[in-house]
C-alpha cells in the first residue's frame, strides 16, 4: 500500500516526525509536497477535513496530527511496543514530545504564527530566557529518566525495540542542537545522546539522512538558529 503525505516541500517541520516514521520501516510513500507543491498540499486542506498538515493518506483513509499519525502507523509499521499498555505509555510520551515542540516554536513565535519574528524580537529574547532556564531542562530530564528507567533496558523509551516514540526523540534532539547549540551544550542528556546515536545508525535511516529527500533544517521550520535567542556559554 502507498502512503500519500501532506506537507510544506521546503521545511522539514512536523511532517518530519511522520517521514522518520515511514522511512525507518522502508514503507512505500508519496512526499506530495516534495513532488507536487505546496498547492497541492493546500488543496488537500481547503477539502476541509483536516486543519493543518501534516495529513498522511491511503487508499481508505486520511489523517492529521503527527501523534495521531504515528499512532496509526505504528503497529503495521512494526515500530509499536509489544502490547497495548506499553502502547498507550507510548502514545502518552508522544503526547508530551507534542507540548515540548510546541514550545520550541514559541520560543520565535511567542505571540502567534501570524506575527514576523523580526518584529518581536525583544519579547522572543525574553521567552526564550524563561524557556531555556526551566522549560527545556525539565523536558529533557523527564525523557532522561524514562530511557533511563525503561524496565526492558535502556535502549529504547518504551518496550525493547524501536518505535515511532523514539524516532520523535531522536528529531527534537537534533533540532534542538541546530537552534540552540550553546544552551544543549550546558544540558547532559547522556542517555538522550546514546539513542540519537542509535538511531542516527539504523540502515533505513542513515540512507534517508544521505539523501535529497531528507529537507536541512531552516530558518522557516520549527527548528529556527537565531544567536540572540541562544544561550552564551
Amino acid at each position: 500500500m502507498t502512503f500519500r503525505l501532506y506537507y510544506w516541500p521546503t521545511i522539514p517541520g512536523r511532517g518530519e516526525f511522520v517521514r522518520l516514521a515511514l522511512e525507518a520501516a522502508g514503507a512505500d510513500y508519496i512526499d506530495v509536497g516534495r513532488t507536487q507543491g505546496a498547492s497541492a498540499v493546500a488543496e488537500m486542506i481547503n477539502r476541509g477535513m483536516h486543519f493543518a498538515p501534516p495529513i498522511l493518506e491511503n487508499d481508505y483513509e486520511s489523517v492529521s496530527h503527527v501523534a495521531h499519525i504515528l499512532a496509526w502507523l505504528s503497529y503495521p509499521l512494526e515500530l509499536a511496543p509489544p502490547n497495548e499498555r506499553d502502547f498507550r505509555r507510548m502514545e502518552q510520551l508522544q503526547l508530551t514530545v507534542t507540548d515540548f515542540v510546541a514550545e520550541i516554536h514559541n520560543v520565535h513565535h511567542p505571540l502567534g504564527p501570524t506575527v514576523y519574528y523580526e518584529d518581536i524580537v525583544g519579547v522572543a529574547q525574553s521567552g526564550a530566557r524563561a524557556f531555556l532556564h526551566d522549560r527545556l531542562p525539565a523536558f529533557l530530564a523527564y525523557f532522561e529518566r524514562t530511557l533511563s528507567e525503561n524496565p526492558y533496558g535502556t535502549d529504547w523509551l518504551v518496550g525493547d525495540g524501536c518505535t515511532t516514540l523514539d524516532l520523535s526523540l531522536f528529531q527534537v534532539m537534533r533540532g534542538l542542537r541546530y537552534a540552540f547549540p550553546n544552551a544543549m551544550r550546558l544540558m547532559t542528556t547522556p542517555w538522550l545522546d546514546e539513542l540519537v546515536l542509535r538511531v542516527a545508525h539504523r540502515r533505513r535511516i542513515r540512507s534517508y539522512l544521505d539523501s535529497d529527500r531528507r529537507i536541512a533544517f531552516n530558518n522557516d521550520g520549527i527548528f529556527r538558529h537565531y544567536p540572540e535567542l541562544d544561550e552564551q556559554v
